[in-house]
């Protein structure tokens, strides 16, 4: 087994030595052109189905063929703009989601390089510098009451 260095890997962040800002991995193309694959590999099941149990009951080749062909544009037809309607509003509901994520997460970091250059700060009283810590703390932990001495 090889370790390799971190920076080799593919990150979701882009190269900005002033601020690192989040990209959203969500691409609507992508997810388009997944549900129109889903939607014919569907069809092509369902024409195969419908053929098959054709061929069953007729002779020759031709009716089932054109039986399966006809199946499987009936079910593509019918799928693909349920599943085209359905992965758009996901993608973009999943894009919000992330866009409130990468928010949250430079929120979150803004806090805590405010907090690390409190920590340097040697004028701030060190019972200040772990209130602030503690109560960051708390609230990063989701616990939103905390009872603090006077």
């Amino acid at each position: 087994m090889q370790i390799s260095a971190i920076n080799s890997y593919n990150t979701s962040f882009k190269s900005n030595p002033k601020k690192q800002e989040y990209e959203n991995p969500i691409d609507r193309g992508t997810e388009k052109s997944l549900a129109v694959l889903s939607s014919i590999g569907t069809s092509a099941v369902a024409g195969a189905i419908a053929g098959g149990l054709t061929t069953c009951v007729t002779e020759g080749k031709k009716i089932p063929i054109a039986v399966g062909a006809g199946a499987a544009l009936a079910v593509l037809g019918l799928t693909l703009p349920s599943k085209l309607y359905n992965t758009s509003v996901n993608a973009y509901t999943r894009e919000k989601e992330m866009d409130v994520f990468s928010r949250q997460k430079a929120a979150q970091n803004n806090i805590y390089e405010g907090i690390n250059d409190e920590l340097q700060n040697n004028d701030i009283p060190l019972s200040e510098k772990i209130n602030h810590y503690a109560t960051v703390k708390m609230a990063d932990n989701g616990n939103g009451m905390m009872i603090k001495g006077v």
